[in-house]
């Protein structure tokens, strides 16, 4: 049997599919298990991965019309047995991919945006549950295998190599950070639709960096992120104690998540960088709660404090839905929302907790 998982929405979606590439590999040890994922960081996630056999990326948004097809095709001539488009993928466009490459047997769940059309381009559909992680929502289609959960328990999976874990150690002996405690810290999110407006504002970012600088010395302050934070780590690096304040500069998610091991707290509102600070189970981790988190996306398998925004007020879903559409709100509105967590706040779970 070939199987195609389909996951090509955030790249921390990507890392929430491994407890069911376990699963599939559990139940159908001599199938053929292949990924197909649109970004880059998705795929280094996803590398060495021994439930897999092979993982396929494609952007197929920014690739252009002709290229995406070319590359379908060449998938469709995989003649897989079946495919399963994973939660959470609302976007029409993902279940178009699946009718293309043309597995038989082809799943996905339904969202309120689903139609008739999304139910002639997938064969089966589940429906979703908004108070299950996306990883339960996930495990739903392995009964309709014939398939069950045999694994005792489930966490998320990334299988990182010497060299990567070699990089982090050296890292951290450059810049003298053995024996000291280490926050990390993300200050930005996923900028597709309107995600950058949850965003905990850079100026609580920098004022909070700057407080844990004069009051906390004993706490040394990395900056994880990529090309989009640069601008904002410049920012912050000039206006903090540079002995206390690093930016991290890595190659890949792979190194980051090889130096998240090696902190003692994270700091973030959902991001990709939340799931790969629970993925390496770094202890102490800090949630910013923004309008795009719920029960389907929490940290997975790892202890987090929620640090809490009096404007969502648990009203999570009435701004963020797995409906193709953004967050709702003005970006005055949304903008106000994460404000509204305050850095004295933030400040005093981090200092009970290190």
């Amino acid at each position: 049997m070939k199987i195609l998982v389909i996951t090509l929405a955030g790249i921390g979606d990507s890392l929430l599919v491994t407890p069911l590439l376990h699963e599939l590999r559990a139940n159908f040890p001599e199938a053929t298990i292949d990924a197909l994922v649109r970004w880059r960081g998705a795929k280094d996630l996803l590398e060495n991965n021994p439930h897999l056999n092979r993982v396929h990326q494609k952007d197929l948004i920014a690739c252009g019309k002709l290229n995406a097809l070319r590359f379908l095709w060449s998938l469709r001539r995989v003649k897989y047995d079946l495919s399963i488009n994973t939660h959470p993928q609302s976007r029409r466009l993902y279940r178009v991919a699946a009718r293309f490459i043309g597995a038989p047997v082809r799943f996905s769940h339904e969202y309120e945006c689903s139609g008739h059309l999304d139910r002639c381009l997938v064969n089966r559909t589940l429906p979703q549950d908004y108070t299950r992680h996306s990883i339960e929502n996930n495990f739903d289609v392995l009964p309709l295998l014939g398939a069950a959960q045999k694994l005792p328990a489930h966490v998320l999976e990334l299988f990182l190599q010497p060299d990567e874990e070699k990089w982090a150690e050296t890292f951290v002996a450059q810049h003298q950070l053995a024996g000291q405690k280490i926050l990390g810290v993300h200050v930005g999110s996923g900028g597709t639709k309107n995600l950058r407006f949850k965003r905990w504002p850079l100026t609580h970012y920098l004022e909070l960096t700057r407080r844990l600088n004069q009051e906390r010395p004993d706490l040394r302050v990395l900056l994880f992120g990529g090309p989009e934070e640069v601008k904002d780590h410049e920012t912050m690096l000039a206006q903090t104690n540079p002995a206390l304040t690093h930016e991290v500069k890595t190659q890949n998610f792979r190194q980051t998540a090889a130096l998240l091991k090696r902190c003692h707290a994270f700091l973030s509102v959902d991001t990709v960088l939340m799931h790969l600070a629970a993925a390496v189970k770094v202890p102490n981790q800090i949630v910013i709660e923004a309008p795009t988190l719920n029960a389907t996306n929490w940290p997975y398998g790892n202890p987090f404090t929620l640090v809490k925004n009096p404007v969502l007020a648990g009203r999570n879903l009435d701004y963020y839905r797995y409906d193709g559409d953004d967050i709702k709100g003005t970006p005055e509105e949304l903008l106000a929302c994460m404000a509204s967590v305050t850095v004295a706040e933030v400040f005093s779970t981090v200092n009970k907790l290190l």
